[in-house]
């Protein structure tokens, strides 16, 4: 897609907090990380979320970074998904796949209108700085990758992409 450089579509989607969560809200803070997610069924998504999740704390107390999570499905299955993994951060449900559209795309599969998974870094000022998309499920970013890249102003942590 190639959305590096370019301004984030804002979104607002019902939170598994309850209430609506909006980007251009959490973006007056700090930076946001903005990861879209297959449906509640995917276990590489899981996988990827339970590693942001170990972050998220350490990413909002010291860079004041939201993570965001979309995930393609109605809230009781994305609120299923929060607790049966035990997350520790919340999810955003896009049951009708609009905002994953805007960001890494839709698709319908055997489990029907799924998103895309990618990961996006989206700087306090709404610029995407970072965009990875999965081809597939073993080609995903985890969180500590994410917390360097962030920690190293916006570059690859080791040297390369």
């Amino acid at each position: 897609m190639g959305m590096e450089g370019e301004r984030a579509p804002d979104f607002t989607l019902p939170s598994t907090a309850g209430g609506d969560v909006s980007l251009s809200d959490r973006l007056e803070t700090g930076p946001a990380v903005v990861i879209v997610n297959r449906g509640h069924w995917c276990s590489f998504c899981a996988e990827q979320l339970q590693t942001f999740s170990e972050v998220s704390y350490d990413l909002w107390f010291h860079e004041k970074v939201d993570v965001l999570p979309i995930v393609v499905d109605p809230l009781p299955r994305v609120t299923e998904m929060r607790d049966r993994y035990d997350l520790e951060i919340q999810l955003q449900a896009d049951p009708d796949g609009e905002v994953a559209e805007q960001y890494s795309g839709t698709e319908q599969t055997s489990h029907g209108l799924t998103g895309i998974s990618g990961v996006y870094v989206i700087d306090e000022k709404g610029t995407i700085r970072y965009e990875q998309v999965a081809d597939n499920p073993a080609d995903r970013v985890y969180g500590n990758y994410v917390r360097y890249y962030i920690r190293n102003d916006y570059e690859p942590p080791f040297g390369g992409d």
